[in-house]
């Protein structure tokens, strides 16, 4: 018995003696896993060795491997040795999830929290906190960097967003040298490289790269109403196998069908024979229950639209889907109660609370950034106990917090990255799909990728087998960094810095290789401009005319769609009460009568109409394609209340019997490129030169175009080889001297600490566009504002409208004045960024200043949302609370710079408080 006691796992005397061995040299690693539920694994282990042993470290693990246990384990030396750690996190929903953890462990005394709405507790040894809220520490000198030993770096991968990424080199580059970083990153393909250059700037660093998935991972095809394996075996040389039979159903599928909503050869190809059948995809129901039949649930559906995500919750519901019990519906409720009791009773209507609420029950959910905060963590919490069994997501998710799936389900291969569509790479395939498999409950986790024409299994698997994934640093100098560093350490000592960041050391990298490119291009360029060699004549100047006959084409063709747009205006400015005019086109294309013509004094006409289908809303010069013209007259009631079901009903039945036809809407017109003389000169040129007479033309044509790509691309490298030698130096350079010129650095040169008042402003104004908020504070154009006009032209400074449309309309008197102001301000600090040939300071967007203004004055979130939806800018609530928290955070700032005693720190502060309530406040810790 006493054998038994002293041995309880029955070891080996020689595996007793390691075991014993191993926690005499990691003694506090022998205590923390003595704590744990499980075995670490060997990656794990070595990884928080490396930290016992007084190292920083660099962990590359999959998604789900458990890389935060080496996170843990330097929260447990840090409180071991009396010494902080600081657990730093990309996104607030990740520190609200890691604090909570850290509670449950170590009590809620010795941990506190800090993002950039929050702050709890501080000053406890470990605190949880958003990276930027650390650079920030690091940029004011905070005693609270004291006693500081540890600091760990979630997702440190982020360093390669262009927007954010710049804050963790910042971080690592300003860190003590005798704070230890534990960096916790994704699988990425040059972890060596990064490891290189912690190991130059931190000093001795580990490097532990650990490419196995602890949960495997199987890939699919969903093919109509079967799933097939996408690999089928491997090959001799141990290479993975594309399933036969997959390939042999998809190609006789193709052979068959037309894409789904599509034709074959585009839209212009013209039809011989009979029309083939179109293919259609697996509804989202008949996946979701297959999955469920299979035992595959709970799954997260990847859809690249956050209207898509609606759409599929609200189809599923339609088709009365329900994956849940009455027991887990019952525990739904209680999560539901809990995360939303602090949601006002009057805006649950306008939030689409009660529909969102049934999909919860039925088990279904929606998750994207358009959600409202409280909607989201609940998602977040349910999914993660099991009780939703379908989440309908966009991409965000596999960015975000830990949700792991069973099943990974991705409708399409392609996605819309804010400028065009394009193809998902193999790193992204690897993090959509990394949140298949949960460790400790899936025995095995499943990707699955639905097939339709044009989607080629050879594709899949290259995206599944791939594993690039390079780490590519966004670090560049900006305004606030620059100030920073010049009032810390001098200019000279600053630029040194810069040349040790990330980014300076994968461009002096890349140097060679693009000087070898360069030589291989300028070989081919010879062989191309043999190739288009023309017998007649000089086959480069005829290529030059077709293109500048194309380009005149195009503007031509733009000038005429914005001459229709005016046109279109004005005909709507002569529109009266009664008027019946044909929309042409869109959700509400027929007949329609007008009841009010909406002529704004600084805006486009928007008139407010009923059609034949009984709508009732106001319509813009982007419903119409040509001028409008009056069809006749309606006599109307002198009230029209059009929020009557009754009389929408009643006008679009006296609509519908005026006997009169919607037109077709587009008039004929001739085009300016009939009348253009510089058109019709290039044109005349093009047919008298002597290549056009050339029977290989258009071959020739194919190289020249082949030709001028590879010499602009060649031209780019060129560029590229001579101004990656010291870039970031040089671009720091450029931005000291436009601070020096607007009084933000002193004339004489800057030493450390010497920086003027104003870069005193500057260097704590956190923003996108912190020079722009610096400036309108330097010249006072917000000066007598109050606290909603304030908070409505701040606004313009931090929204970013989705997408381009109509231009936004903002309240009159001292706002408009002062975002003229504003823009006045921005145009003369676009000229100088020209001039001294740096990134461009984004342009103010307005799209927000009426929503955040109603809502500072007080009005309802309903009243709110519906004038932002009538007046063509629409706001999801989740939108509206996320921009508001944004315009809270730089009117802080400002309240910080200039204190409450000035008018606009005063304005500010009310600000704040007017707009922090309701929904913008729930759930805000």
């Amino acid at each position: 018995m006493a054998a038994s006691r002293s041995n309880p796992t029955k070891l080996s005397p020689a595996d007793a003696f390691t075991a014993h061995t191993r926690r005499s040299a990691h003694p506090a690693l022998a205590e923390f896993a003595g704590g744990l539920s499980f075995e670490l694994d060997p990656f794990q282990r070595t990884s928080c060795q490396a930290l016992e042993a007084g190292h920083g470290v660099l962990v590359c693990a999959p998604t789900g491997a458990g890389k935060t246990v080496v996170g843990e384990f330097a929260v447990h030396l840090a409180l071991k040795e009396g010494r902080k750690c600081f657990y730093t996190t990309p996104i607030k929903a990740l520190s609200n999830q890691k604090y909570a953890d850290l509670c449950e462990r170590h009590g809620s005394d010795a941990v506190g929290l800090l993002t950039g709405d929050t702050s709890i507790n501080g000053e406890a040894q470990v605190v949880v906190m958003t990276t930027e809220v650390l650079r920030n520490m690091l940029y004011a000198g905070s005693r609270s960097l004291d006693q500081l030993g540890y600091v760990v770096m979630d997702e440190v991968h982020y360093l390669a967003d262009r927007f954010r990424g710049a804050v963790w080199e910042e971080v690592i580059l300003h860190l003590p040298e005798y704070v230890q970083v534990a960096s916790l990153s994704a699988t990425v393909s040059n972890a060596e490289e990064f490891g290189e250059w912690l190991q130059e700037v931190r000093g001795d660093t580990t490097v532990v790269v650990d490419e196995h998935r602890p949960v495997p991972l199987w890939q699919h095809m969903q093919v109509g109403p079967r799933m097939f394996d996408l690999f089928g075996g491997e090959t001799a040389d141990r290479e993975l196998q594309i399933n036969p039979n997959l390939l042999r159903h998809t190609q006789e599928l193709a052979r068959v069908h037309l894409p789904y909503g599509g034709r074959r050869g585009g839209p212009n190809a013209k039809r011989k024979g009979p029309r083939p059948p179109r293919f259609a995809p697996p509804s989202r129901v008949e996946m979701l229950t297959s999955l469920d039949a299979a035992g595959l649930l709970p799954a997260i559906v990847f859809i690249f639209s956050r209207n898509g995500c609606d759409q599929a919750v609200a189809q599923c519901m339609r088709a009365g889907l329900r994956l849940t019990t009455e027991a887990e519906i019952d525990e739904i409720r209680e999560v539901i109660d809990e995360h939303t009791t602090n949601l006002p009773e009057s805006d649950l209507a306008v939030l689409g609370f009660w529909e969102w609420r049934e999909a919860l029950e039925r088990g279904l959910a929606a998750h994207h950034a358009g959600l409202l905060p409280a909607f989201k963590e609940t998602v977040e919490e349910l999914f993660v106990r099991g009780l939703v069994k379908a989440v309908f997501a966009t991409e965000t998710l596999a960015l975000g917090i830990n949700m792991p799936a069973r099943t990974v389900v991705l409708e399409r291969l392609v996605k819309f990255n804010g400028e065009s569509h394009v193809d998902l790479s193999p790193g992204e395939y690897t993090q959509l799909t990394g949140r298949a498999g949960r460790r400790g409950i899936d025995i095995e986790g499943h990707a699955v990728v639905v097939w339709q024409p044009g989607v080629d299994p050879k594709q899949v698997a290259g995206l599944a087998s791939t594993r690039t994934y390079p780490l590519r640093s966004s670090f560049r100098p900006g305004y606030n960094m620059a100030v920073n560093l010049v009032q810390r350490v001098g200019q000279d000592a600053a630029r040194e810095l810069l040349e040790q960041s990330f980014a300076q050391f994968q461009a002096d990298r890349s140097v060679v290789g693009l000087s070898r490119r360069v030589d291989r291009n300028s070989e081919a360029l010879t062989g191309y401009a043999e190739a288009m060699r023309c017998h007649l004549g000089d086959f480069e100047e005829y290529f030059d005319l077709r293109r500048r006959i194309s380009e005149r084409e195009k503007n031509l063709a733009r000038q005429n769609r914005q001459s229709r747009r005016a046109e279109a205006a004005k005909s709507l400015e002569k529109l009266r009460k009664g008027d019946v005019i044909s929309v042409p086109a869109g959700r509400r294309s027929g007949l329609a009568v007008v009841i009010d013509p909406g002529l704004e004094p600084m805006g486009e006409p928007r008139p407010l109409v009923v059609t034949e289908d009984r709508w009732s809303g106001r319509l813009s010069v982007a419903d119409f394609t040509s001028p409008v013209e009056p069809l006749g007259k309606m006599k109307l009631p002198k009230q029209v209340d059009t929020r009557s079901p009754k009389s929408r009903r009643d006008l679009a039945a006296t609509l519908r019997n005026t006997g009169l036809a919607p037109s077709s809407g587009r008039s004929k017109r001739r085009s300016d490129a009939t009348d253009d003389a510089e058109l019709a000169t290039l044109r005349r040129a093009l047919k008298a030169h002597p290549c056009h007479g050339c029977d290989e033309r258009e071959g020739h044509a194919r190289w020249a175009e082949r030709y001028e790509r590879l010499r602009g691309e060649n031209e780019n490298l060129r560029r590229k080889v001579a101004a990656t030698t010291h870039s970031l130096a040089r671009s720091f350079d450029r931005i000291v001297a436009l601070l020096t010129e607007r009084d933000y650095l002193p004339v004489e040169g800057s030493s450390e600490g010497q920086v003027t008042q104003h870069g005193r402003r500057l260097s704590r104004l956190y923003s996108e566009s912190d020079l722009l908020a610096a400036e309108c504070l330097r010249v006072e154009t917000w000066r007598g504002l109050g606290p909603a006009e304030l908070a409505a032209v701040v606004s313009s400074l931090v929204y970013e409208s989705r997408r381009e449309g109509l231009a936004p309309q903002v309240p009159s008197g001292p706002v408009s004045d002062a975002l003229a102001a504003t823009w006045r301000l921005w145009a003369e600090l676009e000229d100088d960024e020209r001039r001294h040939k740096l990134d461009r300071t984004r342009e103010p967007d307005a799209g927000f200043a009426w929503p955040v203004f109603r809502w500072a004055r007080g009005e309802s979130l309903e009243k709110v949302l519906t004038a932002a939806e009538s007046s063509g800018h629409e706001l999801s609530a989740g939108d509206f609370v996320r921009w508001c928290r944004q315009v809270i955070d730089l009117l802080d700032q400002i309240r910080e710079v200039v204190g409450v005693a000035d008018p606009v720190g005063s304005a500010a502060a009310k600000a704040v408080t007017a707009i922090r309530r309701g929904v913008v406040a729930a759930g805000a810790v």
